[in-house]
């Protein structure tokens, strides 16, 4: 198993599809940048190209969308080759394709795995067929030979599922999309940050100096009564001395 991978930013590359013979993997991320009124809706014209086939069969994997000051989201879907482009040309149209990762897995050891796993047993499973029918056979043997035989179908199912994943993988791939605010709005935004959290700050201490000064008034009444009394003792003390 090996893995092959390239890397571009902001040109989209070529479509790239496994070729006749070669059992490669094909997945992509994608970093785009738009204005931050344009993500929600450009997630949904994403969203719905996928579903709609629009350049070709395509399933949506999942979908994740956050508002805010600094919107963003994700789509990753799993599409014909021949539609990553066209759907990566959407995705950043009116924007950037601001970073992009393709990379391939190598599935060929796992498809001659599984081949030969599903050989193995169909060819276990035909033998056993051949002894059932024997007339000699005991109860006891029938029963394991049964048994067996249910454990081997269910083998061979699971390596039909496996082939079936494996295939998917090769003859489509996993595109994820990644949206994201333009450099500019992010830094206004974090500089609206900044602003919020120093006026939050402003207000936190102002309201600690006022509870730290409700709390304290008491004692200085009491202080200030007990030095004017000391006074006022030390006062008469003289007079009388």
């Amino acid at each position: 198993q090996g893995d092959h991978a390239a890397s571009a930013g902001g040109a989209a590359a070529e479509a790239v599809a496994s070729p006749d013979g070669a059992f490669l993997a094909y997945e992509h991320d994608v970093q785009v940048q738009l204005e931050a009124a344009q993500i929600a809706s450009r997630i949904q014209q994403v969203t719905q190209a996928c579903q709609g086939a629009k350049f070709g069969d395509c399933a949506v994997l999942e979908v994740d969308q956050r508002s805010g000051e600094r919107p963003s989201g994700e789509v990753k879907v799993r599409i014909a080759p021949k539609g990553v482009e066209p759907l990566i040309g959407l995705a950043g149209e009116g924007g950037q394709v601001q970073a992009r990762n393709t990379r391939a897995e190598d599935l060929a050891q796992q498809v001659a795995d599984t081949a030969l796993t599903k050989a193995r047993l169909e060819k276990e499973h035909a033998r056993l067929l051949s002894y059932q029918d024997r007339k000699d056979l005991k109860i006891e043997e029938l029963m394991a030979i049964t048994t067996r035989l249910s454990e081997i179908e269910a083998g061979v199912e699971q390596a039909n599922k496996d082939a079936a994943q494996q295939r998917r993988r090769i003859d489509t791939q996993l595109v994820t999309l990644h949206f994201d605010t333009t450099s500019g709005q992010r830094s206004r935004s974090e500089i609206g940050e900044a602003l919020s959290e120093s006026g939050n700050i402003l207000n936190l201490s102002v309201a600690f100096l006022i509870r730290a000064a409700a709390a304290l008034l008491p004692v200085a009444i009491v202080a200030l009564l007990a030095g004017w009394g000391i006074r006022a003792w030390l006062r008469r003390r003289r007079r009388k001395a």
